[in-house]
């Protein structure tokens, strides 16, 4: 049975929750979240991340929220709400989805990073 990627997308959006900017702020103040940017490393030279954000690309992602494997990140905890973008919010949806089949249960969408930017969220600007 084929599977298209808005069908995929679909699914992802229904089983991760969108948030606001204002709503990553509040998640990442009161309660630790970790904030994960799964752009590619082109992507972070040319524009930036969330300050203080985790780069894992979408290809690596499974490898560093599984703590059996030698790729595993200590970042990653299933009981830390954490926060997913990308340039427009798909692959943080498709993202999302694998870590909640994976078991962590407070995943969210924060959808484009340019969304985070315009709404005055703090940057980290590559270095020169």
């Amino acid at each position: 049975m084929a599977t298209s990627v808005k069908e995929l997308l679909a699914t992802a959006n229904a089983a991760v929750p969108k948030i606001t900017p204002d709503e990553a702020r509040r998640l990442i103040a009161q309660e630790d979240a970790l904030v994960v940017d799964v752009r590619d490393a082109p992507e972070l030279q040319a524009g930036g991340k969330v300050k203080g954000a985790l780069n894992v690309s979408r290809g690596m992602l499974e490898f560093r929220a599984d703590a059996d494997t030698p790729y595993h990140d200590k970042s990653f905890s299933k009981d830390r709400p954490i926060i997913l973008y990308c340039a427009s919010g798909g692959r943080s949806a498709l993202s999302g989805k694998v870590l909640k089949d994976m078991g962590y249960e407070q995943v969210y969408n924060l959808g484009a990073f340019k969304d985070w930017e315009a709404a005055g969220g703090e940057v980290e600007k590559p270095s020169a």
